[in-house]
């Protein structure tokens, strides 16, 4: 029997928003029970979904006299499921009822087959007759994000605010890195070419690549070589700006997945040793994974970021690049979940965190030595203000300028900004 990819969703989205759980870890889990294009519509469905979850909920809760609560709480998700079929997608809506009703009996309950088919044929034909709700809608539904993030941004962005929420719910582009030193920037280009996979721009401070559209990583040439890696412009700053030198003594703290730490080797091959450090072991299997893909060498250790007495040999560091724990807000348009499995009061615990993890990386780093605060978050209690708080605290701590405007903690970028992630970068060079 065929798997029903609407149950499937269903059951991932609950899993995500009533089980706090990661999509990263979810989907997998489903798309295991699938072969082929089932794989990518059943992504397709789960990341629209928690795009527009504030919005489809809203349209289910002017069908129905009650919500769906316990055991049934996957039915909910079921009709969510529906509606962004019919909302989002080019499923006919025929279609998309259809499979959706077919799903209650995969998921065990063929007496709420007719609360969903009744639902969703209201639904269609509130959709074909243009049937509009008159009532103003809340920020929180209008730009389907939660409503303490939306007054966060609001605080921070008075002026921009409106554009992250939008960049927000865009897909993401793909970005590549080219390992310069097995290509140019300029011949990778050429082979993409070649390969008949379009290139849509290039960022002039990184080099990095953006594609058209993206393509499955085995169509890109060298990828199994180490030519080239996926990677996000904005992520790619980080070497630059960190810019290690022949000789240097470098850590990554917080490095997992690893692609800064192989981007850093990648730039500058004779630095005399890259340590690599991440709390979570699990993690630390992709670092070695890239590692041997790339043919680079590094110390992998797990180890406690705000206790390096745990690990650390004694040795200072010329260089330290610090990717601290964050809220993951500049990354929402990558990972949806981030808007319903953050709260607001995580916010305050990171905050406590990576003061606890700057001021002791900041001991490990040799007078004279430079330190690159990174996070993909587009807080400023996580970045500036963040940093401005250090650099008062610490009187050998001297903030080098990454933008030409005076003002500037450092840099923020923000979604879309040349269609980069957000991020924040701080440079910082200790005195004595």
């Amino acid at each position: 029997m065929s798997k029903n990819i609407r149950a499937l969703a269903a059951k991932c989205c609950y899993s995500v928003i009533d089980q706090g759980r990661s999509l990263s870890d979810e989907l997998p889990k489903q798309q295991d029970k699938l072969e082929g294009k089932d794989k990518g519509l059943l992504q397709e469905i789960c990341y629209g979904v928690l795009r527009y979850l504030p919005e489809l909920e809203n349209d289910i809760r002017q069908l129905m006299d009650k919500p769906l609560t316990g055991k049934q709480r996957v039915f909910h998700f079921l009709l969510i499921v529906g509606v962004y079929q019919i909302k989002y997608m080019r499923t006919p809506d025929h279609a998309a009822v259809s499979e959706t009703v077919a799903a209650t009996s995969v998921l065990k309950n063929r007496h709420m087959k007719a609360l969903v088919n009744g639902v969703l044929r209201n639904f269609v034909r509130q959709q074909n007759t243009e049937q509009q709700n008159s009532t103003t809608l809340s920020d929180a539904i209008t730009f389907n994000h939660p409503g303490w993030f939306i007054k966060k941004l609001q605080q921070g962005y008075p002026n921009q605010w409106q554009a992250i929420l939008t960049a927000n719910q865009l897909k993401p582009p793909m970005w590549l890195r080219v390992n310069q030193q097995v290509q140019t920037t300029e011949n990778y280009q050429a082979l993409l070419t070649n390969n008949e996979i379009t290139v849509k721009a290039t960022e002039p401070n990184s080099g990095a690549i953006e594609l058209s559209r993206p393509v499955d990583v085995q169509k890109l040439p060298g990828f199994n070589e180490g030519w080239v890696s996926v990677q996000d412009a904005a992520a790619q700053q980080a070497a630059r700006l960190l810019d290690c030198k022949p000789g240097d003594v470098v850590l990554d703290c917080c490095a997992a997945p690893g692609g800064k730490t192989c981007h850093m080797l990648e730039t500058t091959p004779d630095i005399t040793s890259m340590t690599a450090i991440d709390i979570e072991e699990t993690r630390l299997e992709r670092v070695r994974d890239n590692l041997s893909r790339l043919k680079l060498n590094a110390k992998v250790i797990a180890g406690d970021a705000a206790n390096p007495d745990s690990w650390w040999d004694g040795q200072l560091y010329d260089r330290i690049l610090l990717d601290a724990p964050c809220s993951g807000t500049g990354v929402i348009r990558r990972h949806p979940d981030i808007k319903w499995l953050r709260k607001s009061s995580d916010i305050d615990a990171l905050v406590v965190l990576q003061q606890q993890i700057l001021k002791s990386i900041w001991s490990l780093l040799k007078p004279g030595g430079t330190l690159l605060y990174a996070t993909c978050s587009v807080l400023p209690e996580e970045n500036s203000l963040q940093i401005a708080k250090f650099i008062e605290e610490n009187s050998n701590a001297q903030l080098i300028a990454i933008t030409d405007k005076v003002d500037d903690i450092g840099w923020q970028l923000v979604p879309d900004d040349r269609n980069m992630d957000g991020f924040y970068y701080a440079k910082l060079i200790k005195n004595q």
